[in-house]
Formats: structure tokens, C-alpha cells, sequence
């Protein structure tokens, strides 16, 4: 179904409705993303302030046949942010609605406007003495409507769960302009199908998140940090075991470091202290958080000695300062950045069981090693078993030289993940980088439903068209 540019009537058709402060100039960073790969094209520019706003934007598109492009902190890399082809959309930025509504600390509830950027929902949870446990390198920034819409994992899903996990109800206007009143701060509510988890990862196809009830959780009393050298990936999964076994779901977050990020990381960005003078090929970083009596030095110390009787652990450093946990969470949050600096050939984010994440491992290298002399950084959330498998160009070349082996490497490596039971996007979404995969590795009878309801709800094809599912006809 054909779609109409967001022209100059129909801007006039908008300051007809809507205060003139609602539309924006378009500044260059509203058609980027963080990897490059996209470059949208013109669009118009609204900055709506409430949802009855919202609302009507989404309206007045919906009867013009205009597309619709929810924009949050821009921070997405799967490219679900710019549309780089086709009429000129209406980009509706989340940024002026950023009100936190009310925060229950008795019922661990928090209910905020979907323009909050992550940071200020954590401090407002801290400043009422809990805790909201999403975290990821880009929370100065990204906002936590995008979080939902793409249902953002980060460093404390082993503990926390994905975004999905965190949301007790939403707000949201749906394609056809008509507002959903679901900020319930219920736990439960079995009343029919449940909107909020078809709209949390949906990447703006079905609606705009306005406005979320999240749920918060007690701070920990006491929190340790340290990093361990293991033996292998099968090593640190089996370290993750154990530690589970004695601490249970006390364990944060348990991240697994790679020694070429660690190089790429020293190479680029020397002046992130590292823990260990000679960089381990495989490290943990491990988070606790403990009940009031208990030590984190002490149970962190049994969780070394436990693992280094068994001959899996072979150094270790625990963190002695707030100071010094913060420095090895540095290590973790600057890889991304020095991969960024070195140049990757291509970046993955999959996820496997965790029974089959060593065993990818090493299937992952032998099959790189055979396409050439390439340098593999992979990393990532063990324990939940999401890797970021990043490939890059020899030492001392250049990726544009195997740009044209860029596609035959994914495909493989998808092709992997596909077989070995696991999910070529863990956290990161669909966007416009994955259409093509979901297509090729989901389920026939699943696709089949997610185009139905694509119809149902957007029938006119006006959210985010391209990005998810391949436009219809």
C-alpha cells in the first residue's frame, strides 16, 4: 500500500492541530545511527509534549497515509531509527516528554513518560531507595520508550530479566491514532490478550510507547565486584554454575571478556586501566549483590577458591573500592567503543543455551580461521547466553579490503546459531540490519502470525515501515 510524503501541506495540516513548538527543525542526527549503516532521508520533525499530542500526530498520518518513524534516544543498532528510503516520514521524537509521573516504593513501582532517558529513570528509583536494574552502556542517552520497543537486554538480565521483564503496564497510541490507557501497576492480570507484550519489542511497528509502569526492586545491601582469568568459555559457564550454587540468584551479572578486546581495548583507549598486567585469552566479570550480613569479599573469595580447586579459575582480582569496581565496569563498557576505533568486518548479537555456548565457540573460530586470517572479539552476557561475535579485518588491514566478504561471513555465522538452537538477534532487536534473517531462520507459522497482526493493527503499513517485517505487497 502506497505511502504519501510528509510535504509542506501536510505540516500545515499539523500546525492546524497542534501547537507550532511541536514541530522542529531536523538536525543531522536525527537521520544517523550509531554504526553508519543507514542514512535517512528528509523527514519531518515533531517533539510532541503529551500523549493526547501524540495521539494526534499519529492520526492525522494514519488519515494521510504518511509513515511513521518513533524516535527515542537514537542509540538502536539494528537501524530501526532512519528510514533511509521512501516518502519523507514523520519522525515523532520522544525527547520533551521525559515527566516522571509517580514513584510507589512500597509496591516497587516507578511510572514514567517514554522520553526519561535511562540514567534519570535509575535515579529516580535510587532517589527513592530502589533499584532499576536495567543497565547498558548507552543509558546516558537512550530513552526508556526505545528500551521497551526493542526490549533492551544489558548487563543484569541473568538477575533482572530483559526490559519485558521490568514493565508492569504502558501507555501507547496505537496506528489508527486511538490512545491505550494500560498503565496498570498490577502483577497480575489475566484479562484477555496482553497488549504490553506485543507492543515491548516491536520496534515502533504496532504504535508509540508514551509512558511505562516499571517495576523497581530493593537495592542490594552489598555489592562486590571482580574479574576472573578462566581456562576457556566452557570454564566460564561452568564458573557461572557454580556460583549460582552458592549464591543463587544473588549474582548480578556475570560478563565474559575476550583477550583480543582487551588488545583492541589497550590499543585504542590506553588510558582504561585494565586488571591484569598480561591480558587472560578469557576473563569473567562478576557482579554480586548480597542481603545485609553478608560479605562480598568473603563470598567472592569462596567463588575464586571454589573455581581454582577445580581447575578452572586462574587468577582473579577483587575489587577492594567502589573505585576499583568502577574501573573494571569500564573495561566492559569501552569495548564496544574499541571495536568501533579498530574497525569490525562485521558485529553479531546472538544468543545460544548455554549448554552449546562453548561448543559455538569453537565451531565460530574453525569456521573463521578457514575464511582467512581474520581476529574474532567475541564477548558478551554469558550468563544469560548472548555473545556479541565481532569479526575484524588481519592486523595491520583494512575492512573496506573484505567489505565483499562481509555478507558469506554473517550468513555463516547465522547459519551456526540457526543450527545449534539459538537466535541470531539476543538483544540488539530486528530493525532494518536483520529483516532479511528473520525471513530466513523464523518460524514459517510465526512469521505468518506477526504479519497477520502487523495488518490488523497497522493496516494502512504507517509504523515504521521497512523496519521488522518486509512492507506488504
Amino acid at each position: 500500500m502506497s505511502l504519501n510524503p510528509a510535504d509542506s501541506s501536510f505540516e500545515d495540516l499539523i500546525r492546524s492541530h497542534l501547537p507550532a513548538e511541536v514541530l522542529r527543525p531536523l538536525a543531522p542526527r536525527y537521520l544517523e545511527e550509531p554504526r553508519g549503516q543507514w542514512q535517512g532521508h528528509t523527514a519531518l520533525l515533531a517533539a510532541p509534549r503529551s500523549v493526547d499530542e501524540v495521539a494526534t500526530l499519529v492520526r492525522l498520518a494514519s488519515e494521510a497515509r504518511v509513515a511513521v518513524i518513533p524516535y527515542g534516544g537514537g542509540t538502536g543498532l539494528v537501524g530501526g531509527q532512519v528510514m533511509p528510503a521512501g516518502p519523507a516520514p514523520l519522525l515523532v521524537s520522544l525527547e520533551r516528554m521525559t515527566q516522571v509521573r509517580a514513584v510507589y516504593p512500597e509496591e516497587n513501582v516507578l511510572i514514567c513518560e517514554a522520553g526519561t532517558v535511562l540514567a534519570d529513570v535509575q535515579a529516580a528509583a535510587r532517589a527513592a531507595g530502589r533499584l532499576f536494574p536495567l543497565s547498558l552502556a548507552a543509558e546516558g542517552t537512550a530513552r526508556i520508550g526505545g528500551n521497551l520497543a526493542t526490549n533492551a537486554g544489558g548487563t543484569g538480565v541473568l538477575r533482572y530479566g530483559n526490559t519485558r521483564d521490568l514493565c508492569l503496564g504502558l501507555e501507547a497510541v496505537l496506528p489508527s491514532g486511538e490512545t491505550w490507557h494500560g498503565l496498570k501497576r498490577l502483577r497480575k492480570d489475566n484479562t484477555g490478550y496482553d497488549l504490553r507484550h506485543l507492543l515491548i519489542g516491536s520496534e515502533g511497528t504496532l504504535g508509540v510507547i508514551t509512558a511505562a509502569a516499571l517495576k523497581l526492586s530493593p537495592q542490594p545491601a552489598q555489592i562486590g565486584t571482580a574479574i576472573f582469568a578462566v581456562s576457556s568459555p566452557q570454564a566460564a559457564v561452568s564458573l557461572l554454575s557454580l556460583a549460582r550454587d552458592q549464591l543463587g540468584e544473588m549474582v548480578s551479572a556475570f560478563e565474559l571478556l575476550n583477550g583480543q578486546g582487551l588488545a583492541f581495548l589497550q590499543q585504542t583507549l590506553p588510558d582504561i586501566r585494565q586488571p591484569f598486567e598480561k591480558a587472560p585469552q578469557w576473563s569473567v566479570l562478576i557482579e554480586v549483590g548480597l542481603a545485609k550480613g553478608m560479605s562480598p569479599q568473603e563470598a567472592l573469595e569462596q567463588m575464586f577458591q571454589a573455581g581454582h580447586d577445580v581447575g578452572i579459575v586462574t587468577d582473579g582480582v577483587i575489587a577492594q573500592s567502589g573505585q576499583q569496581a568502577d574501573d573494571f565496569w569500564s573495561v566492559r563498557e569501552h569495548i564496544p567503543e574499541a571495536n568501533k576505533r579498530v574497525g569490525a568486518l562485521c558485529s553479531h548479537d546472538m544468543s545460544l543455551p548455554l549448554g552449546e555456548l562453548a561448543r559455538f565457540i569453537d565451531r565460530a573460530d574453525a569456521l573463521i580461521r578457514k575464511m582467512g586470517d581474520f581476529r574474532v572479539n567475541c564477548f558478551g552476557h554469558v550468563g544469560d547466553g548472548n555473545l556479541h561475535y565481532n569479526v575484524f579485518p588481519p592486523e595491520g588491514q583494512n575492512r573496506e579490503a573484505f567489505k565483499h566478504l562481509r555478507g558469506d561471513v554473517m550468513r555463516r555465522l547465522h547459519d551456526l546459531v540457526d543450527e545449534m538452537g539459538g537466535s541470531v538477534s539476543a538483544e540488539h532487536g530486528v530493525g532494518r540490519l536483520k529483516v532479511d534473517d528473520l525471513e530466513r531462520y523464523a518460524d514459517p507459522t510465526k512469521l505468518s502470525a506477526m504479519r497477520a497482526i502487523k495488518a490488523a493493527l497497522d493496516p494502512k503499513g504507517i509504523m515504521n515501515p521497512g523496519a521488522v517485517l518486509k512492507p506488504a505487497g
